[in-house]
């Protein structure tokens, strides 16, 4: 259980960190013409993306507002919650 938890919570801190870059990248703060911070962004979007993408064909076009991280993290919440609440019925 411990072990899925933490698996949670990087997922977690991935689609943090990819929410913080994609702003950081649309205020013009960092920069993609940066190979360090084409590397990191690219690397994030190959792993955010097929998530993402699942979310994203099942909500309404909301123009320039993309909904799906803040689905994900409430998804990861709720299964994070779901675990910690049962835990004590596997030991």
């Amino acid at each position: 259980m411990q072990i899925l938890l933490a698996i949670l919570n990087v997922i977690w801190f991935i689609v943090i960190v990819h929410i913080i870059m994609s702003w950081l990248i649309n205020f013009q703060v960092l920069n993609l013409g940066q190979r360090f911070v084409a590397q990191v962004w690219y690397g994030l979007n190959r792993l955010v993306d097929p998530v993402y993408s699942r979310i994203r064909r099942f909500m309404p076009d909301m123009g320039g507002l993309d909904l799906s991280p803040v689905i994900v993290l409430l998804a990861l919440f709720a299964i994070r919650t779901v675990i910690q609440n049962n835990m004590y019925h596997f030991y």
